[in-house]
């Protein structure tokens, strides 16, 4: 193995860098748009860049938002959220929904989608997305460090309990990810990529 250069920090002494790497190493990451209602019945739509699936059964999804947010205060009080997949032809209508407003303007107006009423949870999804999951709230959890110090972040973690899949997606009976051209997080302040068939290789587990 050839000995590597390497830039070497501690986290709770600063990076040292132009930007915070860590994002950017992470990467790239699934965009977590979700959907959620207030009590009131307030629609809120909002893009999170800490997102992924965590399990198959049940199927287990979460995002993570770091400050007490809109869709965090819904979800804790409905025990519901939708997550819209994000294509490249969505990609200014989900920047548009980041903008930080009043609780009460409603985001699928400001983005300019579709709210459309879903299966089995009192939440709109996002109708221009092809693809979207129903979700029930199963944890939300606050974060801490090593040393047990409370981190003002919140990951909520939610059951798949209903699926939305534009079927020109599915070929043969196989979802196929590269044609729905989702775009994922890559770092910075606005980093993205785009997920092309081009760009995609398949390796079979040795198991």
């Amino acid at each position: 193995m050839t000995e590597r250069d390497l830039h070497f920090y501690e986290p709770k002494n600063g990076h040292g860098l132009k930007h915070d790497p860590f994002n950017a190493i992470i990467a790239p990451r699934p965009i977590g748009w979700i959907s959620s209602r207030d009590g009131k019945g307030n629609a809120n739509l909002a893009p999170y860049s800490f997102f992924n699936a965590f399990n198959y059964t049940p199927p287990i999804i979460g995002f993570s938002s770091t400050q007490w947010k809109d869709s965090v205060a819904n979800i804790q009080d409905t025990g519901e959220f939708v997550w819209n997949l994000v294509t490249r032809d969505l990609a200014k209508h989900m920047n548009a929904s980041a903008a930080h407003v009043a609780r009460e303007v409603d985001e699928f107006a400001l983005a300019g989608v579709t709210p459309v009423p879903c299966k089995h949870v009192n939440v709109p999804r996002v109708g221009e997305s092809p693809v979207a999951f129903e979700c029930k709230v199963t944890q939300i959890i606050q974060l801490q460090g090593a040393d047990g110090t409370k981190a003002q972040a919140w990951l909520t973690l939610g059951e798949v309990v209903a699926v939305h899949i534009d079927k020109t997606l599915i070929k043969d009976g196989v979802y196929q990810t590269a044609l729905a051209h989702p775009i994922v997080r890559a770092g910075r302040r606005g980093d993205y990529f785009e997920i092309k068939a081009e760009d995609m290789f398949e390796m079979i587990r040795p198991d």
